[in-house]
C-alpha cells in the first residue's frame, strides 16, 4: 500500500512538474536591425506610397515550440514615421494626421490567434491609434526558427499584414479618399530573439 501510494504521489509530482514547464511562457523580442514596421496607402487613386515607423517594439509570448498559442504586443513611436520626404513626415506628425505630440505611441495587443493552415494564422487584437482603440485582424506567417551564426542565438521569423481604414482611427480627415486612400496597407517582418524578462 505504501509503496502504491509512493508511485500514486511520484506520477502527481511529474504531471504537476511537467504541466507548470509547460505552462511557462517564452518572450521573444523583436531584433531591431532584422525588423520593419512599414504601411501603404494609394494617392490619387493610382499610386503607392509607403513609408514606416522606425522605432517599433514587439514581444510575443508564447508556451508552445510552434507559437500556436502565441500573444502579440506591440509599441511604436509615431514620431518616428519614415515617408523618406521631410516635409511629408512633419506634416504626417501634425494634427492633421497623426498629432504626435497628443498621441506619441501606437500599440496592438492580441486578443486571438487561430490556425488557418501549416504555419498561417488569423490574429486578431486591439490596435490603438490617434487615441482611437479598434478591433483589427491580422494574417499572420511563422517562418520558423533557427540558430543566428553572427551571434548563437536562437532566432525566429513572423511576417504580419492586413488592411485598416484610416477613417477608424480619424486621421486625415481633411484629405478625401481620392487624394489618399481610406484603406491602409500594414506590414511587418521581423526577427525575434529569446528575452531574458518575464
Amino acid at each position: 500500500m505504501k509503496q502504491l501510494r509512493l508511485i500514486l504521489g511520484t506520477i502527481l509530482f511529474i504531471s504537476a512538474f511537467t504541466a507548470s514547464a509547460q505552462s511557462q511562457k517564452q518572450i521573444w523580442t523583436n531584433d531591431p536591425p532584422h525588423s520593419q514596421l512599414y504601411f501603404t496607402v494609394v494617392h490619387l487613386g493610382f499610386n503607392d506610397i509607403s513609408g514606416t515607423f522606425d522605432d517599433v517594439t514587439i514581444d510575443v509570448k508564447t508556451s508552445k515550440s510552434d507559437f500556436s498559442d502565441a500573444s502579440f504586443y506591440l509599441k511604436a513611436k509615431a514620431n518616428t514615421i519614415n515617408t523618406l520626404v521631410e516635409a511629408r513626415n512633419t506634416h504626417l506628425k501634425s494634427a492633421d494626421f497623426f498629432d504626435v505630440e497628443k498621441y506619441p505611441t501606437l500599440t496592438f495587443k492580441s486578443t486571438g490567434l487561430k490556425a488557418k493552415g501549416k504555419g498561417t494564422y488569423k490574429l486578431t487584437g486591439d490596435l490603438t491609434m490617434h487615441g482611437i482603440t479598434k478591433p483589427v485582424t491580422l494574417d499572420v506567417v511563422y517562418r520558423g526558427k533557427t540558430e543566428n551564426p553572427m551571434n548563437n542565438k536562437s532566432t525566429t521569423s513572423f511576417y504580419v499584414s492586413g488592411t485598416v481604414k484610416r477613417s477608424d482611427f480619424a486621421i486625415g480627415g481633411k484629405f478625401p479618399e481620392m487624394i489618399i486612400s481610406d484603406d491602409v496597407r500594414i506590414e511587418f517582418n521581423g526577427e525575434f530573439i529569446q528575452s531574458e524578462k518575464q
